[in-house]
C-alpha cells in the first residue's frame, strides 16, 4: 500500500482517486476550490463532476493541500492544464526532493509553447516528474470499464514502480520513456476533436470523421517528430488510440463544443454549454505556433484556429481543407 495524494478534484482526479483507493493505496483527494466540499464529504461522490462514482472510505475528501502532498510516495496532479503553473508554483513548497509527481492533464502553454510536465519541472525542480495518458474518459474508469493507459518516466525504474501502483484488472498501463511524445499526442488530439466534433455538428457522417482521425494523427506525429519524439509513440495508446476515443466519445468535452459550434454556437457559447474546460481550445494556438516554429503543415489544426479564432464557418474550413492542392498519402522513390 502506497500513498497517494491527488490534486484536483474533478472528474478524472475523482475517477484516479477511486481507481487507486480499489488498489488498496490510501488515498488523499484535495479540491482547489473547495466548492461544495461538506455535500462531496457526505456524499462520497463528486455530484457535479461525477455522479454515480461513489469515493471508498481510504479517500480522504479534503482542502488542505499541505496533507495532500508531505509525506506522500507519489503526488497526481490532476488540475486543468490552463491552471497548471499556478498550482504547481502553488505546491512547489510542499513537494519534497525526488518526491515524485504523475501529470494526468493534457495541453500546451500557449505562451511558453511548453508541455504540462515541462511546466511542472519549471515551477517544482526538485521533484521527479512523469505523465500518464491513454483513452480514458473519467466517466469509464470511475465505473471500473477495462482501460488501457501508458506511464511515461525518464528512469524505467520510475515507469514500473507507478505501473505497479495505478494497474489492475481494469486499468492496464504500459510504459514509455518517451514523455514529450505522449504529451503531444494527448493535447493535439484535443484540437483535431473539436474539428471531429464540427463535423458532427454539421451532420458529416462516418466517412468524414474517419478522415479527420487518419489525417489528424498525420499532423500531430508529424509535429512530434520534428520535435523530437519519437514515432512510435503517436501509433500507441496517447496518440491514435486517444484520438480515435476524444473524436468519437459521447463523454468527450472536446467533440461536444466541436459539434455545437457545428450547429451555429459561438465559441464562448459552446464552453460555457459544456460546462468543463475545453483542453483544445486552450492549446489550438499553441498547437499553431509549434507547427509554424518547426516548419511543419498542419492544415486541421490551421483551420481549427480559424473557426475558433478567425470567424469563419465551419463549413467554409472544411471546404477548405478538401480542395487544398493535390497531394501523395506516402512520399515514397517507388515511382
Amino acid at each position: 500500500m502506497k500513498k497517494i495524494g491527488v490534486i484536483g478534484a474533478g472528474s478524472w482526479g475523482t475517477a484516479l482517486a477511486w481507481l487507486l483507493a480499489n488498489n488498496g493505496h490510501e488515498v488523499s483527494l484535495c479540491s482547489m476550490t473547495g466548492k461544495n466540499i461538506e455535500v462531496f464529504k457526505e456524499k462520497r461522490e463528486n455530484l457535479s463532476k461525477l455522479p454515480g462514482v461513489k469515493l471508498q472510505k481510504n479517500v480522504c475528501i479534503t482542502t488542505d493541500l499541505p496533507s495532500s502532498i508531505e509525506g506522500k510516495d507519489v503526488v497526481v496532479l490532476a488540475v486543468p492544464s490552463p491552471y497548471t503553473r499556478e498550482t504547481s508554483h502553488k505546491i512547489s513548497g510542499y513537494v519534497s526532493d525526488g518526491q515524485c509527481i504523475v501529470n494526468v492533464s493534457k495541453g500546451i502553454e500557449e505562451k511558453t509553447l511548453m508541455t504540462m510536465s515541462q511546466i511542472i519541472e519549471q515551477e517544482i525542480p526538485q521533484a521527479k516528474v512523469t505523465v500518464l495518458s491513454g483513452p480514458s474518459h473519467a466517466e469509464e474508469v470511475g465505473k471500473g470499464l477495462p482501460t488501457t493507459c501508458v506511464i511515461g518516466a525518464k528512469e524505467k525504474e520510475t515507469a514500473e514502480f507507478l505501473q505497479e501502483i495505478f494497474m489492475s484488472s481494469v486499468f492496464r498501463v504500459y510504459t514509455s520513456p518517451d514523455i514529450l511524445g505522449i504529451e503531444l499526442g494527448a493535447a493535439l488530439k484535443n484540437v483535431i476533436a473539436l474539428a471531429a466534433g464540427v463535423a458532427d455538428g454539421l451532420g458529416y457522417g462516418d466517412n468524414t470523421k474517419a478522415a479527420l482521425i487518419t489525417r489528424g494523427i498525420t499532423e500531430i506525429s508529424r509535429l512530434g517528430i520534428a520535435m523530437g519524439a519519437k514515432a512510435e509513440t503517436f501509433f500507441g495508446l496517447s496518440g491514435i488510440g486517444d484520438l480515435i476515443v476524444t473524436c468519437a466519445s459521447v463523454h468527450s468535452r472536446n467533440r461536444k463544443a466541436g459539434y455545437l459550434m457545428g450547429k451555429g454556437y459561438s465559441m464562448e457559447e459552446a464552453m460555457d454549454e459544456v460546462k468543463m474546460v475545453v483542453e483544445g481550445v486552450f492549446s489550438a494556438k499553441a498547437a499553431l505556433s509549434l507547427s509554424e516554429k518547426f516548419d511543419v503543415e498542419m492544415p486541421i489544426v490551421a483551420e481549427v484556429n480559424e473557426v475558433l479564432f478567425g470567424g469563419k464557418k465551419p463549413a467554409d474550413a472544411v471546404n477548405e481543407l478538401m480542395l487544398r492542392m493535390k497531394k501523395d498519402e506516402i512520399v515514397t522513390d517507388l515511382w
